[in-house]
C-alpha cells in the first residue's frame, strides 16, 4: 500500500472514530443550480428569461429536489457608483422567479455569482456588495422564509483574513434590514473546504456555511477547456480507478500538472480519497456547530462514461448525506446536468436515469425521444426569446436590448438594435437543431415586424444548417434580403412575411468561402440570423417584434405599414450613446401637452435645458449639445403631465 493511500486510510479511521454528534442541519437537503440563466450575461437586456419556466420548477420538484440555487451576475445588472442601483427589469424578472418558488414551496437561494467580484476583490468590493444586498434585502423584507441570500460565490485572489474583514460589514448591513433571513457564506480560496477553518465571523444563528466539491479534478473536469493546459485527450477516465481501463496519457501532458495528477490518480480516484476531503468540512461543521451546505458539485459529461459519473455522484452524495450536509448539484442543464448529452432536454424522455438514481432522486417515467419534423411552426421572439432557443448575438460595439419598452408593436417589449456594424447579427440558436422540412412543404413563412429611424435599411434574414464531420459539409446558408424597397424607415411598424420557399442558398463560410452547391439541409437547421452583412448601419435604430415561423395567406412577401400615434409618452434611447459632440434625443406623445426636457449632472443640477414648451402628438427629435460639457455621466429627464422619464447618457471626449 503506497504512502498516500496509508494517509487516507488513517484519516478515514480518525473520521469514523470521531464523535457523531452533528451541528444543526440546513432547512433544505437536495438541490440543483439553474446555471447560465441570470449568470452569464453582460446586461439584463440580453437575459433569456424563457430559458426556464414555472413548469421547469415543477419538474425539478417532482424529482424530489427541495431547493434551487440561482446564480446571479449581479454586477451586470447594476448602475454606476455610488448607488450601484439594480435595474428595474432585473427585479421584474426576479419577482416572477421568487413567486414560482413560493407557490411551489421550493427554497430559493439567490447566489451572487459576480465573477468580477469573486475573482478579483478590491477596495470597492465591500461597497458594491453592501449596495447590492441592501437593495435586495429591502425589496424582499417580509417575504417567505424559503428565500435565502448567498453573499458572494467562491471568492478567489483574496486572503482568508481579508475575506473575513470584507464579509462581516456586508452581513451587518443586511442584518440592519432583515435580522432573521438565512445568509450563506463560504471561504476564500474559491470555496475550497480546506479554507473553511479560516472563517471567523461574528456568531449568527442564521448563517449557513458552504463549500464546493470537484475532486479528483482530473475526473470531474475531464474534457473541459478552462484549465491551463486543458484537460483534453484523456477520454473516459474510470471512476473509481481501474488500471485495465486507464486511457493513455497524451504526450503533450507529460511534465504538466495534468501528468502529475495522472500519476497519482490510482490514489485519488477512490472513495477513500473523496471521503478524506469531505471530512475536512465535516470536522469544521462539528467544531463550529454550524449547518453545512455543498452548494456545487459535479462531473463534466462530454468525455466520461455515464456509469463512471453515476458512481462518483453516488459516492459524494451518500457521504454528504451521512454527515447531514445538504447538497446542490451543478447544474440542471448543460454539461454537468441531469439530461442525456445532445438531447432535447425533455423532462419526460431525456433524463439521465442512472445519474438521477445515483443522486437518490425520483425517476419519472421516460418515453423515447423521437426527432421529427416541426409541424406547428414556432415563436422565435414575442416579448421573450422562444423556448429551446438560445441568443448568441454578435454585436461588436452595438447595443442590443431584448426587452425594449420603447413603442413595442405588441406586448410589453420589442428588440432594439443600436447601431449595427457590418456583419453584426442577432443569432437565435436552436438546441438541438430543428427540422423545418414539413413547414417548407406546407408554405410556412417567416413573419416579423420591423421599424427603423432612417432610410437605406439593408439586412439579411437567414437560416444556417449544422456542420457535421464530413469534410464536404459546411454550415450552409439560406437567406432573404430586406432592403429600402421593402422597408420604409419612417418609424412605423411594418410587417414582413417571407415564404420559406423564397429563401435562396447563399453559400457557407468556414475559414474560407464556399459557393452555393444546393446542399442546404432544411432538416438540420441550427441558427436563424438577422444580419447587417452588406454594409454597416451606424446611423440606425432598428426594432423587431413578433418573430415567428407560421402560416400565411399570400404566396409572396407582404409589407404592412401604418402611421399610428403612440399609445403612451415615451423617451427613446439617445443616439449615439456614448457621444462626444452631439446626440439625438427622440420622444413621442399620444396627445398635445407641455413638455420639459433637461440634461442634469449626477448631483441633480440642471446643466442644459432642451425644451420647455407645448408639443403636438407624434414623434419629436431634439439635440443634446456636449461641446461645452465635461466628460462624464449625465441624466436626461423628461416631464410631461404626471409622467417623468429619464435615462443615463455618457459623454466621452
Amino acid at each position: 500500500m503506497n504512502r498516500i493511500l496509508l494517509i487516507l486510510v488513517a484519516a478515514l479511521a480518525i473520521s469514523e472514530a470521531m464523535t457523531k454528534a452533528q451541528g444543526p442541519e440546513t432547512p433544505f437537503h437536495r438541490g440543483v443550480n439553474l446555471a447560465n440563466w441570470f449568470q452569464n450575461s453582460n446586461s439584463i437586456s440580453t437575459i433569456h428569461f424563457n430559458r426556464f419556466t414555472r413548469e421547469d420548477f415543477k419538474n425539478i420538484q417532482a424529482l424530489g429536489i427541495d431547493h434551487i440555487r440561482l446564480p446571479l451576475q449581479l454586477t451586470s445588472f447594476m448602475g454606476a457608483a455610488p448607488d450601484y442601483l439594480l435595474e428595474p427589469l432585473f427585479f421584474r424578472f426576479l419577482d416572477n422567479v421568487i413567486g414560482w418558488s413560493e407557490d411551489l414551496g421550493l427554497t430559493l437561494i439567490l447566489d451572487n455569482h459576480s465573477d468580477d467580484l469573486s475573482t478579483d476583490p478590491d477596495s470597492e468590493t465591500v461597497n458594491k456588495l453592501i449596495a447590492l444586498w441592501t437593495q435586495i434585502a429591502r425589496r424582499y423584507q417580509g417575504r417567505s422564509e424559503i428565500l435565502f441570500y448567498e453573499i458572494l460565490n467562491a471568492p478567489d485572489g483574496i486572503s482568508d483574513d481579508d475575506w473575513n474583514d470584507l464579509l462581516q460589514p456586508v452581513i451587518d448591513a443586511i442584518r440592519e434590514i432583515d435580522s432573521n433571513r438565512y445568509l450563506i457564506v463560504g471561504p476564500a480560496g474559491g470555496y475550497s473546504c480546506i479554507h473553511l477553518k479560516h472563517m471567523s465571523l461574528a456568531d449568527d444563528p442564521h448563517l449557513i456555511y458552504t463549500f464546493h466539491f470537484y475532486d479528483p479534478i482530473l475526473f470531474t473536469e475531464m474534457g473541459t477547456g478552462w484549465s491551463d493546459p486543458e484537460i483534453q485527450g484523456i477520454d473516459h477516465l474510470p471512476y473509481p480507478y481501474d488500471a485495465s481501463r486507464m486511457p493513455p496519457l497524451p504526450e503533450d501532458c507529460i511534465g504538466t500538472w495534468i501528468g502529475a495528477e495522472y500519476q497519482i490518480y490510482p490514489s485519488k480516484g477512490t472513495d477513500v480519497y473523496i471521503r478524506s476531503l469531505l471530512d475536512i468540512a465535516v470536522r469544521f461543521g462539528f467544531e463550529k456547530q454550524a449547518p453545512l451546505w455543498c452548494s456545487e458539485f459535479g462531473a463534466f459529461m462530454s468525455d466520461s462514461n455515464t456509469e463512471d459519473r453515476a458512481r462518483w455522484y453516488q459516492t459524494v452524495r451518500k457521504y454528504l448525506e451521512s454527515n447531514q450536509i445538504s447538497w446542490c448539484l451543478w447544474e440542471y442543464h448543460d454539461e454537468f446536468g441531469l439530461f442525456e448529452p445532445g438531447s432535447l432536454k425533455r423532462f419526460g424522455s431525456d433524463l439521465n436515469i442512472p445519474l438521477v438514481e445515483a443522486l437518490g432522486l425520483v425517476s419519472p417515467p421516460q418515453s423515447p425521444s423521437v426527432m421529427k419534423p416541426d409541424s406547428s411552426g414556432m415563436v422565435i421572439y414575442d416579448d421573450y426569446i422562444g423556448k429551446r432557443i438560445t441568443e448568441t448575438a454578435e454585436f461588436g460595439t452595438a447595443f442590443i436590448n431584448y426587452y425594449s419598452e420603447e413603442n413595442p408593436y405588441s406586448g410589453d417589449y420589442c428588440i432594439s438594435w443600436i447601431p449595427a456594424e457590418q456583419n453584426n447579427s442577432l443569432n437565435f440558436s436552436f438546441s438541438p437543431a430543428i427540422d423545418l422540412t414539413w413547414l417548407v412543404s406546407e408554405d410556412y413563412r417567416l413573419n416579423f415586424w420591423i421599424s427603423g429611424n432612417s432610410d437605406s435599411t439593408v439586412i439579411d434574414v437567414r437560416f444556417i444548417d449544422t456542420d457535421n464531420d464530413d469534410p464536404d459539409d459546411h454550415p450552409w446558408r439560406m437567406r432573404y434580403t430586406i432592403d429600402e424597397e421593402t422597408v420604409h424607415d419612417d418609424g412605423t411598424w411594418q410587417h414582413i412575411m417571407v415564404p420559406l420557399i423564397n429563401f435562396t442558398e447563399q453559400g457557407a463560410w468556414e475559414g474560407e468561402w464556399f459557393t452555393p452547391q444546393g446542399k442546404f439541409d432544411w432538416s438540420k437547421v441550427e441558427y436563424f440570423q438577422i444580419i447587417a452583412e452588406s454594409s454597416a448601419m451606424l446611423d440606425k435604430i432598428l426594432c423587431f417584434d413578433e418573430i415567428r415561423i407560421s402560416t400565411g395567406s399570400e404566396p409572396h412577401t407582404e409589407i404592412t405599414s401604418g402611421s399610428r400615434l403612440p399609445d403612451r409618452i415615451q423617451l427613446r434611447p439617445v443616439y449615439p450613446n456614448p457621444f462626444n459632440g452631439q446626440a439625438v434625443l427622440s420622444f413621442s406623445l399620444p396627445d398635445n401637452c407641455e413638455v420639459k426636457i433637461g440634461v442634469y449632472n449626477v448631483n441633480g443640477q440642471l446643466i442644459q435645458s432642451l425644451a420647455n414648451e407645448r408639443f403636438g402628438a407624434g414623434e419629436h427629435d431634439l439635440t443634446v449639445h456636449g461641446e461645452n460639457l465635461s466628460s462624464g455621466i449625465y441624466l436626461v429627464r423628461l416631464s410631461a403631465g404626471d409622467v417623468n422619464l429619464s435615462q443615463r447618457i455618457l459623454l466621452l471626449k
